[in-house]
C-alpha cells in the first residue's frame, strides 16, 4: 500500500496578523527565539534551574512571596480548574461572582465538584457592588469566594477593596482570576489579601497560549491539606505537582519544557519594562483608543471608573454590520479584534491592548481603519478618531 502523498502540505508560514482581540496578544520575537532553545530533560539540573528562576520571576509579576507559585501546565482554564479541583469538596458553599462568561464557567466548575454554589448577579458590562456581595453572605459559611479581576466577556475591571474585606470577614477564601489583567493592570496577591489566582500566558504577558500562572498563600495550602478526601483530578493534583515544582523535585508529569522557556523569557521583559511604567503604557494607550472612539461617535459599555485597560468593549453602532466589519478588518488589514459573547453578540466589538500588542501603533492603525471600513458600508463615522488619540499620546509625551 503507498504510503501518503506529503507533497501537499506546504511549509508551516503563517500569514501575519496584528492581534488586537481579546486574546491571544502579538507575541514578542525574544520569546520566539527562547522557545527554539534546544529541548531539555524535565529533570535536567539546568533546566530545574530555569524552573526556579520562572517561579521567582513570576512572584515579582504576581506581586507575592508565595512558594507555592507555578505555571500550570494547560492554558488559562486550566488555572481557574486547578484552583477549584484543589480548594473545593463536595458540599462545600463557594460563592461566585457572575457579570460575563468567565463566572459562568466558574460556576459551572465548582458545581461539577459538588459544591453548595452561592451565585451573585451583576449586570454584564457592570462591576459588583460591595453591598450586593454582603447581602448574598449574610447568614453563609463560603469555603471560596471567586470573582474575576479582568472579565475578558465585557472588559470590566473588578474593584477589590471592599470585597475582599467583606469576604475576609466571612471567613473565606478569596479567588481572583486575572488572566486579562496580569502583566498589563496592577495585580498584588500579597497587599489586597488574595489567597489564590490564576491567569494565562497568552493575554499580557505575550507568551504563546499553553499555560496558566498560578499563586496559592500559605491559607489555601492549609486548606488543600486539609482536604478529607483526594484531589479529584491526578494532572492538576498541587499537592503532587507541587512537589515537582518544589525543593523535592518530584517527578509528576513532563513539564512543556519550551513554553517554560518562552514564560521565562516574556517574564523578563515585563520587569525590564518595569510593572509600573507598564501599566501606564496600557492605560494611555486605552485612553488614546477611547478618545478616538468617542470622538467618531462612538460608545463604550462599560462606565469609565470600571474599564479595563488591556480589553476595551465599544457597542456596534448604528447601521454597522459586525460580521463584515470585522472581515473587513481582518482581510484588508491584517487586523483581529473580538465579537460579543452572550448576551452582547451582536452588539459589541472586544479590542485587545494586551501586552505586546499595545503600542501607539496599534491604536492609530485600529482607528484609522475602523473609519475607513465603517465608511465603506455607509455608516456615519465623525472624522478625527487618530487625531483625538494621537493627543493623548502628545500629551502624554
Amino acid at each position: 500500500m503507498p504510503g501518503p502523498d506529503i507533497s501537499s502540505y506546504r511549509d508551516l508560514d503563517p500569514v501575519t496578523r496584528i492581534l488586537m482581540g481579546p486574546g491571544p496578544s502579538d507575541v514578542p520575537p525574544r520569546v520566539l527565539r527562547a522557545m527554539a532553545a534546544p529541548t531539555l530533560g524535565h529533570l535536567d539540573p539546568d533546566f530545574l534551574t530555569i524552573m526556579s528562576e520562572t517561579q521567582q520571576l513570576l512572584r515579582d509579576v504576581m506581586q507575592t512571596e508565595n512558594a507555592l507559585t507555578i505555571p500550570v501546565s494547560g492554558t488559562g482554564s486550566s488555572g481557574m480548574e486547578a484552583c477549584f479541583v484543589n480548594l473545593v469538596e463536595p458540599g462545600d458553599q463557594v460563592a461566585v461572582v457572575v457579570n460575563g462568561v468567565f463566572g459562568t464557567r466558574m460556576v459551572d466548575c465548582a458545581g461539577r465538584l459538588g459544591a453548595d454554589i452561592i451565585q451573585i448577579d451583576a449586570d454584564w458590562g457592570r462591576a459588583v457592588q460591595p453591598e450586593a456581595v454582603e447581602a448574598a453572605l449574610k447568614g453563609k459559611q463560603p469555603k471560596l469566594f471567586a470573582v474575576v479581576h479582568a472579565e475578558t466577556s465585557t472588559g470590566v475591571r473588578q474593584p477589590l477593596a471592599d470585597i475582599v474585606k467583606i469576604v475576609k470577614d466571612s471567613g473565606a477564601l478569596m479567588m481572583l482570576d486575572c488572566v486579562t489583567s496580569l502583566g498589563g493592570v496592577e495585580v498584588k496577591l500579597d497587599a489586597w489579601g488574595i489567597d489564590a489566582a490564576f491567569s494565562g500566558t497568552q493575554k499580557c504577558l505575550s507568551c504563546p497560549p499553553g499555560l496558566a500562572p498560578l499563586s496559592f498563600n500559605e491559607k489555601a495550602v492549609a486548606k488543600l491539606n486539609a482536604r478529607s478526601s483526594k484531589v479529584p483530578s491526578w494532572y492538576l493534583d498541587l499537592t503532587m505537582v507541587g512537589d515537582y515544582w518544589g525543593s523535592a523535585r518530584k517527578y509528576h508529569h513532563t513539564a512543556p519544557i519550551n513554553m517554560i522557556y518562552a514564560l521565562r523569557e516574556s517574564l523578563r521583559i515585563i520587569l525590564e519594562e518595569g510593572l509600573e511604567g507598564r501599566f501606564a503604557r496600557h492605560q494611555r494607550n486605552s485612553e488614546a483608543l477611547i478618545a478616538g472612539l468617542e470622538t467618531m461617535g462612538m460608545k463604550m459599555l462599560v462606565p469609565a471608573e470600571e474599564r479595563l485597560a488591556s480589553l476595551n468593549t465599544v457597542l456596534i453602532p448604528e447601521g454597522a454590520d459586525d460580521v463584515a466589519t470585522r472581515k473587513a478588518l481582518l482581510k484588508q488589514y491584517g487586523l483581529e479584534i473580538g465579537a460579543g459573547l452572550g448576551p452582547l453578540a451582536g452588539k459589541m466589538w472586544r479590542v485587545g491592548l494586551q501586552g505586546h500588542s499595545s503600542s501607539e501603533r496599534n491604536v492609530l492603525l485600529f482607528l484609522t481603519a475602523l473609519e475607513s471600513v465603517l465608511s465603506a458600508q455607509g455608516v456615519k463615522v465623525q472624522p478625527g478618531g487618530a487625531a483625538a488619540a494621537e493627543a493623548v499620546f502628545a500629551k502624554a509625551r
